[in-house]
């Protein structure tokens, strides 16, 4: 199987700083592969709650994580500065699907890419309702 070449940053719209921590890096000295998929949360609903508008705590509609995926290009180790990438792959009714990247701070390519979707429900129902608009026009600006 031939090996996937990293994105660059122009394949992405907003890009979003992180920090890692120490417990970030597991036994070989690096960040563990599991963090990756939390970096990726905190990126995209840091940009569903300062520019979508979305309320974690009190709105109506919620999202939930039904795929999610990433390939590993290269390490980072705390205490490295990251910043995570987004844009939205494809934007349906009630979901979207995100692309997610890592870079280390200041570089090119990608450390990793991943993506996950998210369907919007009603957070009393757990039911899938179409996307408010204020957050639909948010992810619009990714596509």
């Amino acid at each position: 199987m031939a090996r996937p070449t990293p994105a660059t940053r122009d394949a992405y719209r907003w890009f979003c700083p992180i920090t890692t921590r120490w417990h970030d890096n597991d036994l070989y000295g690096h960040v563990n592969n599991v963090t990756y998929y939390s970096y990726f949360d905190t990126v995209a609903n840091t940009y569903l709650i300062t520019q979508g508008g979305l309320d974690i705590h009190h709105g109506d509609v919620v999202g939930f994580v039904v795929n999610s995926g990433c390939q590993y290009f290269a390490p980072v180790a705390f205490p490295d500065r990251l910043e995570g990438g987004l844009r939205v792959n494809q934007l349906g009714n009630s979901s979207v699907e995100y692309g997610l990247a890592i870079f280390a701070e200041g570089q090119a390519q990608a450390v990793a890419e991943g993506h996950f979707v998210h369907v919007f429900v009603n957070r009393t129902t757990q039911r899938p309702v179409p996307i408010p608009e204020p957050l639909r026009a948010a992810l619009q600006r990714l596509l």
